[in-house]
């Protein structure tokens, strides 16, 4: 049997038996149709839902490995990316070896981009696609469980308690050892969920988590030995626009004032739709340089991956005018936005183009919608890369 069985990708003998039943998931064909005949599905939505499921069911027959399966996705983020993004560009991926392995942690602002735009970038250069961390709270459906299996993801179990959760964290630290000295690329996320008021932080619990699977003959491994031995990149992934920055404001608004929020079973899928499906302006990756430690604090091991990734965000003009507005406002926050050194020109379409924006969100909110904007221009005056 195996080891990993409960939670790995699916495999390429998996495939044909999974995808068989795909195109028999409404949800996910009316999905599909919206996506790809928004017109023609609001005029008559039998018709192309019936339309899609010939076509996906004929495009599926032709699947057969998880490469295929990669291939079909990498074209579709293109399109979207065709569609929703002024232009994508990178740093740091040139300091990567082709032949290793490595296990990628970067901050995370989308549930489906961040991961997809990695992957997507590595492909393009000729690398190996990573295999993706997602959570069991996103996987409710069977459907979005196999497609995300089908998409090299992995599951994090995370509504577990007590010692079941210590089994299952044990579990996953093996599963990720396992994949990184068996060649095979990782993405995980620096923390539990999205950083939705825009500060990007590692969970030291993170790091304690990839010390659990580094064990040798049931002995202990040093904490540093098992992260150096994961080749640790930081990545930093920055969004001009980000798609879900009103349902953030909104739920950050709430949670700060003690207010319920609830969220429903189609929460998740809603963020997860917005994020591809709307505009992001300028995208930008960064691959950081890969960690090599002598510490056994997983809370300086932490400040270590965070240092790198602030520094390596690239600021863009949202960020400045979120700042500059909250500093008139708050002048405690840091200096005036003319003393700072901007990594880019800040136009007057800038400016009309936030500001029209800023107009959409709830009046309450936007406090909190500017904060989530400014906060990665406060993280690196932290940091004293600004000047």
């Amino acid at each position: 049997m195996d080891e990993f069985e409960d939670i790995r990708p699916y495999r390429d003998h998996e495939v044909e038996a999974v995808i068989k039943t795909l195109h028999q998931q409404d949800e996910l064909i009316i999905g599909m149709a919206k996506f790809r005949f928004p017109k023609l599905f609001k005029y008559s939505p039998t018709i192309t839902k019936a339309v899609v499921r010939i076509v996906i069911k004929h495009k599926l027959k032709s699947i057969k490995t998880i490469l295929d399966i990669q291939h079909i996705v990498g074209e579709e983020l293109n399109a979207i990316l065709n569609k929703t993004a002024k232009k994508v560009t990178i740093s740091g991926l040139d300091r990567l070896n082709k032949e290793d392995a490595y296990l990628f942690i970067g901050n995370h602002r989308d549930i489906s981009m961040d991961p997809a735009l990695v992957s997507y970038l590595l492909h393009k250069a000729n690398h190996n696609t990573v295999e993706i961390a997602i959570g069991d709270n996103l996987l409710k459906k069977k459907y979005i469980a196999d497609l995300m299996r089908l998409n090299k993801s992995f599951i994090v179990k995370r509504s577990l308690i007590g010692r079941e959760k210590l089994f299952a964290l044990k579990h996953l630290s093996r599963y990720i050892h396992h994949q990184i000295k068996s060649g095979h690329s990782i993405w995980i996320a620096q923390k539990e969920g999205r950083a939705k008021d825009g500060i990007d932080f590692t969970e030291p619990a993170i790091i304690k988590m990839l010390q659990l699977g580094g064990h040798k003959n049931d002995a202990k491994t040093k904490l540093s030995d098992a992260i150096n031995s994961l080749n640790i990149i930081p990545i930093s992934i920055s969004y001009e626009l980000d798609p879900c920055d009103s349902m953030k404001a909104k739920e950050v608004y709430m949670n700060m004032n003690n207010e319920t929020y609830t969220k429903d079973d189609n929460t998740d899928q809603k963020s997860i739709v917005t994020g591809l499906l709307n505009p992001k302006g300028n995208i930008h990756i960064s691959f950081g340089k890969k960690i090599t430690t002598t510490k056994e604090n997983a809370t300086e091991i932490a400040l270590e991956i965070d240092n790198q990734i602030i520094e390596n965000y690239l600021l863009q003009a949202p960020n400045y005018i979120a700042y500059e507005k909250l500093q008139t406002l708050d002048d405690s926050i840091g200096p005036k936005l003319e003393e700072l050194t901007s990594e880019v020109a800040i136009l007057q379409e800038d400016r009309d183009n936030f500001e029209a924006r800023l107009d959409l969100i709830d009046q309450k909110y936007q406090p909190v919608f500017l904060a989530m904007y400014a906060n990665p221009v406060r993280s690196k005056l932290n940091l004293n890369k600004l000047k």
